[in-house]
């Protein structure tokens, strides 16, 4: 790798957003080390992308459910990428009934909010290293949140597992909220390093997303797929919060369609986004 090429981790790179996300970057001459679950979907990811781009792309299995299994992912992009300029956080999910991963905490929860949040504290050297060599602006962690957030009025703190009244939609909404939460503590938290951290509102995604909710969800998905625009035109505002210039001259912001969102009042409250990511930190310790 040049001292000018740049790179890219890209979580759920198998499919939809993510593995269109990685297709542009490697189109624009990035390295790019993708995340991704499902085996077989690995496998055809990596061999169209490959074939596709022509570029400098690797595929890792993670189960970003499992926060051993994310430790080990992160161990092992920062051993193979000691500088990386761009983080995305894309991988996530829905289910239809609750379920308690074997290390106890709620699956919607653990991949959509915990594995990005212990993912990005295991980079964060690396993605410092890289900032004081590219300088401020250059190096982005990116979050993919949703427009669900503005459903959620705050973090059920006394119930993060929602062990009461589990419904699948509104567990997906609640990390989603925290993902813009994450990302305005993180902003703070490395402004001082040069690095930008923004969260993103892909859209209504034509993709199988759906296909893993609760009834109501899936009606809801269907009712507005009128709306619904392809992996690719959703990838476009996440691969350009990762690599233009403009969005480097902010930190902490909330975009759609190349445009910054002003998110809920929620979303916007930076003592809830102190105290998420002490909770966290508690969390995910040992891991």
């Amino acid at each position: 790798m040049s001292d000018t090429q740049r790179t890219a981790i890209v979580t759920g790179a198998s499919a939809g957003v993510g593995k269109e996300a990685a297709r542009a970057l490697l189109q624009q001459d990035w390295r790019v080390i993708g995340v991704g679950r499902d085996a077989a979907r690995c496998a055809a990811a990596e061999a169209d992308l490959r074939a596709d781009a022509d570029g400098d792309f690797t595929m890792l299995r993670a189960d970003l459910s499992s926060m051993a299994d994310t430790a080990r992912v992160a161990q092992e992009i920062a051993a193979s990428a000691p500088e990386i300029d761009a983080l995305l956080n894309n991988a996530g999910g829905v289910v239809a009934e609750r379920t308690i991963t074997p290390e106890g905490f709620e699956a919607t929860f653990a991949s959509n909010h915990l594995a990005p949040f212990l993912l990005t504290q295991k980079l964060l050297p690396n993605l410092r290293a890289t900032a004081t060599r590219r300088g401020p602006g250059a190096v982005r962690v990116i979050a993919v949140s949703s427009t669900g957030h503005e459903q959620s009025q705050g973090i059920q703190w006394d119930d993060l597992s929602f062990a009461d009244n589990f419904v699948g939609g509104a567990a997906y909404c609640h990390a989603k909220l925290a993902n813009i939460l994450f990302t305005r503590e993180l902003a703070r938290r490395v402004a001082d390093d040069g690095i930008v951290a923004h969260a993103m509102h892909p859209g209504v995604v034509a993709s199988n997303f759906a296909s893993h909710c609760d009834a109501p969800m899936q009606a809801y998905m269907e009712s507005i797929l009128d709306r619904s625009v392809t992996p690719a035109q959703a990838a476009d505002t996440l691969v350009w919060l990762a690599s233009a210039e403009e969005p480097g001259r902010s930190n902490g912001r909330y975009f759609h369609q190349r445009a910054e969102l002003t998110p809920s009042a929620a979303a916007q409250d930076d003592t809830q986004a102190l105290k998420l990511w002490q909770f966290s930190e508690a969390m995910v310790a040992g891991y």
